[in-house]
């Protein structure tokens, strides 16, 4: 992936907020490199992600699949159907066109990095705006080691990319390789 951002899609109120959301349903947008990861792919971490025969209590948390083109939405509505197979019960997940993207507030953008501020501000050298931040590869990844996500020998293989010093670098590799059970493994220089 390229870059992620958190916002709402799926209503019809004008600039909805996290407190005045109307109808809109908190999402998540993705840039994606399809050469490096397929939107089928990206489906499968859809589904493994929630669960699917959940109901919401509210539009603001559904299960959504946008898509924007034909071939986006056979393929998700191909993925539903092996997923509603295999189920006990309903599943709810609706696919939808996609109709437009509202950024979210930007205390909810990157939110596991920013419980971390000595993180943060390594990345604000890097990247002083906002849009900058929330727009960064190097953010987005960091984000989801920082969330429990992406193997150690992942985080190795891209470290030198994350824009964090040195100090910041060796202890991002303590906390992955202590989540993943992983053995020290030499660091690429």
């Amino acid at each position: 992936m390229l870059r992620t951002r958190v916002g709402y899609a799926a209503g019809t109120k004008k600039n909805p907020t996290y407190h005045d959301l109307g109808d809109h349903s908190e999402t998540i947008e993705i840039d994606y490199d399809p050469a490096r990861i397929t939107y089928q792919q990206l489906l499968d971490v859809f589904w493994k992600s929630h669960t699917p025969a959940h109901r919401s209590w509210s539009s603001q948390y559904a299960s959504i699949i946008f898509y924007h083109n034909v071939e986006q939405r056979r393929l998700a509505e191909e993925s539903r159907e092996r997923v509603a197979s295999g189920l006990r019960g309903t599943l709810y997940t609706e696919i939808v066109p996609y109709t437009g993207f509202t950024l979210a507030e930007d205390y909810h953008q990157k939110h596991a990095l920013r419980q971390y501020p000595e993180f943060m501000r390594d990345l604000r050298r890097v990247y002083p705006s906002n849009r900058e931040f929330v727009d960064s590869t190097a953010a987005a990844r960091l984000n989801g080691y920082l969330g429990g996500e992406g193997s150690y020998g992942a985080l190795v293989q891209e470290l030198d990319s994350l824009g964090i010093s040195p100090d910041k670098k060796e202890l991002l590799r303590d906390m992955v390789r202590r989540r993943t059970g992983s053995a020290a493994c030499p660091v690429p220089r």
